[in-house]
């Protein structure tokens, strides 16, 4: 049994001994790491948490390494040059907090269309610069909201069409005016993308329509004005003249009554 026991005794103080080596060495990587000038710093957000694991300044603060995110995704970071390189490559450079973009900054995605302008704790929001692909090659100018045209801006397409005024969740809200690239116009009220609401509409051949459209439809009550100066003005329905309305003539004749479906309806009696 004496013989079992100090075996036994001899084991464990083999085992402590190793232990205490490892934890000894341990220590010693994490003294060269820190002298080093490494780091783990986390931060704590709404989202979760993010962790930082590389080296700091004189200051404490994270300097270059690489940033984990509480979605799962990492980033290398480069503070010297105030720059974060996603794992899609995206690439941001400008002002942050906690290693989130969140002021004024520029990111540029893969396909090489980029945002410039204002960022709240990692969200396009603010005012600035949305540069679409150059395959796209559209332009946007104006607010944003968590990442969508928001508020009054302006959006260019590669055409040359241009719209003018509100947006919400990237479509076309509120007051503005369109210019297309064939040659109409519209300014007016736009409801989701769509002309809603009064507004006037000139068309490419110069006829114009001042009234309201419901879904992008002349619909309820506006003038048509054609090119040669003829112009009725009533109702309408599904883009026709339908219901109670006036036509004029260049010659100075006019008729008041019924139309329907772009015809007069022609009373009896």
């Amino acid at each position: 049994m004496k013989i079992k026991e100090i075996k036994v005794s001899k084991a464990i103080k083999a085992v402590l001994i190793v232990l205490a080596l490892a934890l000894v060495l341990l220590g010693l990587v994490y003294l060269v790491i820190y002298l080093s000038g490494y780091r783990i710093i986390r931060y704590a957000s709404e989202s979760g948490e993010t962790r930082f694991f590389g080296k700091v300044g004189k200051d404490g603060q994270p300097m270059t390494g690489t940033v984990y995110f509480a979605d799962g995704t990492k980033a290398d970071v480069d503070m010297k040059n105030n720059r974060i390189t996603y794992s899609d490559k995206s690439e941001y450079v400008g002002e942050t907090t906690d290693l989130i973009p969140d002021g004024k900054g520029r990111l540029t995605f893969p396909s090489g269309e980029y945002y410039d302008g204002d960022f709240v704790m990692g969200d396009m929001t603010g005012y600035g610069t949305y540069v679409y692909s150059p395959v796209i090659g559209d332009r946007y100018e104006g607010f944003m909201k968590n990442g969508k045209r928001d508020g009054k801006g302006k959006y260019t397409w590669s055409d040359g069409s241009v719209y003018e005024g509100g947006f919400a969740s990237d479509m076309k809200n509120g007051e503005g005016s369109c210019t297309w690239s064939n040659g109409s116009s519209y300014i007016g009220t736009f409801v989701n993308d769509v002309k809603d609401g009064t507004g006037v509409y000139v068309y490419p051949n110069g006829d114009k329509y001042e009234g309201t459209f419901v879904r992008d439809v002349r619909e309820g009550t506006g003038t048509y004005t054609w090119q040669n100066g003829e112009y009725y003005t009533g109702e309408f329905k599904a883009n026709m003249m339908d219901g109670h309305g006036t036509y004029y003539w260049t010659s100075g004749r006019t008729y008041e009554g019924t139309f329907k479906e772009n015809k007069i309806v022609w009373e009896l009696g």
